[in-house]
């Protein structure tokens, strides 16, 4: 009788296995994608996943659908491990009602979610369905309300990941957008409120799925993905190494790996990387990478605002948040998607106990009535919010301009820098030369036999008096002028100084950052 019983569970276990089908697992194969099960296999560490609600099956009778129960109902979710580390993941199964959300699926990934709140672990979802299931009306609708309720308290309590691998649409983008991290990948991803039929019928616009939410799309243009993966394999990889850079908890430090770096072995070509001619552009991005452990630079936003870089990479094997402008894409200037990818940013490093490394090369923001109308200050001011806000050990490095306003937002001494090292080659003022001596000097240059050579002469002569670091070193506004290849070090030793780092804020329910 009992081996009757457990050759049923292994039948059941079996059929669950087949989700939708093999019919159906081949045609996600000649897409290119792989079934949720092989992702999670693909993604977690080698026989670890704990499956949780194998055999969940929808509990809907109109339509049908009483005739339609498959095991799981569309998802896999359970919890496993990522190079050791715990993770809680659900895998939505396109095979199964095309991956779409019903009242059951929701339920199975609320359970893993508020487990993965109760034991403090990662969270990372593979989507790929096609939203809320018609058939069910509003209790699809009300599951996905429990999900981004969810989605929400979690935030800043444990990292969520979410990888998009395959079509994304109307309420299911909306779970993706509230986690920290989004991945897509190329060709077979996209993510749309409306799709290019809905836009077609009520504006007329004709689109294609690639052109309205692919993942270059959102990674280039509309700044709703940080990551685009060139296939699922690419992915994985991605989440591993975005996971190595996080805690597990807002209760936890990241954790510290042995690099083989030493704090003292510097590049010193660095001393050479800042053009002699201040408006000669260099990439910030080699700066980082003579500096870190390695050189190894996991950028965040990589295609999107390239003004402002943003990523993790480690010092004597900490993991740390960079974040600097870069003078290779509109001067280093900042505008307003630069604003909001530096606050989004910086605050994720805050909830995440990642400590901030800011290197500033910056003129000032964009200029324009695009800017300003499109609301500049409202976005600009994100910036010196989430740097305010942030009780992270925070160090600034200036290596060249640092000009007005935007020097302050940018993880200014005043704005709560714990360290601020500049090199020779900082300029730090209300504005750059040119600017100023055209307010200062207005009427000497128009009494001027020769204007431009008088404009020249002065705009020499501020730039040698003011535009230099030693004003504000004098004033104790930086720390320390350093040479570029003292910066490794340093840096590694201020994160050592700043290791014990503690500070409070004056209670409230929350802030109130201009959104």
């Amino acid at each position: 009788m009992a081996n009757d019983k457990f050759e049923e569970l292994k039948r059941k276990r079996e059929e669950a296995k087949l989700g939708g089908g093999e019919e159906r697992i081949k045609r996600e194969h000649d897409r290119g994608r792989l079934t949720a099960r092989e992702r999670i296999d693909k993604l977690l560490d080698p026989g670890s996943f704990v499956e949780i609600d194998e055999f969940v099956v929808h509990r809907e009778t109109n339509f049908g659908m009483d005739k339609k129960k498959i095991y799981g109902d569309g998802v896999v979710t359970g919890y496993g491990t990522i190079n050791g580390r715990k993770v809680f993941i659900f895998s939505q199964d396109f095979t199964v009602f095309g991956g779409s959300l019903s009242e059951m699926y929701g339920e199975k990934i609320v359970k893993i979610m508020d487990l993965a709140m109760e034991v403090g672990a990662p969270l990372v979802g593979l989507n790929s369905g096609a939203g809320a299931r018609v058939q069910e009306g509003i209790k699809s609708l009300v599951a996905y309300c429990k999900i981004f309720r969810r989605n929400t308290l979690a935030s800043g309590v444990i990292p969520q990941i979410s990888a998009v691998l395959g079509p994304c649409a109307g309420g299911a983008v909306y779970s993706p957008a509230v986690t920290d991290f989004t991945i897509m990948v190329k060709e077979s991803a996209h993510m749309f409120i409306t799709g290019p039929d809905v836009i077609k019928t009520v504006t007329g616009e004709e689109v294609t799925f690639e052109e309205l939410g692919g993942a270059m799309t959102h990674n280039s243009v509309s700044g709703v993905a940080q990551f685009a993966s060139e296939d699922e394999e690419h992915c994985f990889d991605q989440i591993r190494t975005l996971l190595s850079y996080l805690p597990s908890n807002n209760m936890e430090d990241p954790p510290r790996f042995e690099t083989g770096h030493a704090p003292d072995d510097v590049d010193m070509s660095i001393d050479d990387i800042v053009p002699d001619d201040p408006n000669k552009p260099y990439d910030m991005r080699d700066v980082v990478r003579k500096l870190v452990d390695n050189g190894e630079f996991f950028e965040v936003h990589e295609h999107w605002a390239q003004n402002m870089i943003t990523g993790f990479a480690r010092f004597d094997g900490r993991a740390v948040g960079i974040v600097g402008q870069n003078p290779a894409h509109l001067a280093g200037t900042i505008d307003i998607n630069a604003s909001d990818k530096c606050a989004r940013f910086v605050r994720t490093c805050d909830a995440f106990n990642i400590p901030i490394i800011t290197f500033q090369d910056v003129p000032g923001y964009l200029p324009g009535t695009a800017q300003e109308w499109g609301g500049i200050i409202r976005h600009g001011a994100k910036i010196l919010y989430a740097y305010a806000e942030a009780t992270v050990p925070l160090i600034t490095i200036i290596t060249r301009k640092g000009y007005g306003g935007a020097f302050d937002v940018m993880a200014s001494k005043h704005i709560g820098a714990d360290l601020v090292f500049a090199w020779p080659t900082a300029e730090i003022a209300v504005m750059g030369p040119d600017g100023a001596i055209n307010i200062i000097f207005r009427k000497e240059i128009e009494a001027a036999k020769n204007k431009e050579k008088k404009r020249a002469e002065l705009t020499k002569e501020y730039r040698e008096k003011f535009a230099n670091p030693y004003i504000a070193a004098g004033l104790g506004y930086i720390d320390k002028v350093i040479f570029p290849h003292e910066t490794r070090p340093l840096i590694c030793k201020g994160l050592d100084l700043l290791e014990t780092k503690r500070q409070t804020r004056p209670p409230k329910k929350h802030g109130n950052i201009p959104l």
